[in-house]
């Protein structure tokens, strides 16, 4: 049972990012197709949703700075680590995450994860290298209230070690 709640992309910032990513550039949609053109991303996390893509939908690849906009809804300046990177989002408006979304997303076992850890201002305070194990949830729930455990974060990301691509942000529940 997942004790922490993985969070897609926020609403406001969806509706700018399917104008004008966060790098600048007009937002270029195209069809997802199973053979790879234009590009290969079936199967790949749409951060709007928490979900793989599916062929046949109209996604775009989008510059996405995670932490500009939480900085900008809370008051934070986190300077140097305001970080961007590709993501996958649905270019027209999708809604929350569904009923195929429990758990936390790519928990396949064996995959590497990085766990940032960030305080209140936005600045980076920890991290941790995660192998994904066997019981993917328990992992995760366990470097989760490692990371929570200090007062001083504020929210935590999941990055896929491999590209670098963040995955999905995690905040204290309760």
């Amino acid at each position: 049972m997942t004790t922490y709640t993985p969070l897609p992309i926020p609403a406001a910032a969806l509706k700018e990012l399917r104008l004008t990513d966060d790098a600048g550039r007009p937002v270029e949609p195209y069809l997802a197709r199973e053979d790879g053109v234009p590009v290969d991303c079936v199967g790949s996390l749409l951060r709007c949703c928490l979900r793989a893509i599916r062929a046949g939908e109209r996604v775009a690849l989008v510059s996405y700075a995670p932490l500009r906009h939480w900085a900008a809804r809370t008051g934070a300046a986190p300077g140097a680590y305001d970080e961007q990177g590709p993501v996958f989002i649905h270019a027209d408006e999708c809604g929350e995450p569904d009923g195929d979304t429990a758990g936390y997303p790519l928990a396949r076992p064996g995959a590497l994860r990085t766990l940032r850890r960030y305080n209140a201002r936005g600045q980076i305070v920890g991290g941790r290298l995660l192998e994904i194990p066997q019981d993917a949830e328990a992992g995760f729930d366990t470097a989760f209230a490692e990371a929570f455990a200090d007062p001083e974060v504020a929210l935590v990301h999941v990055r896929a070690v491999e590209y670098g691509c963040f995955l999905f942000e995690v905040r204290p529940t309760g």
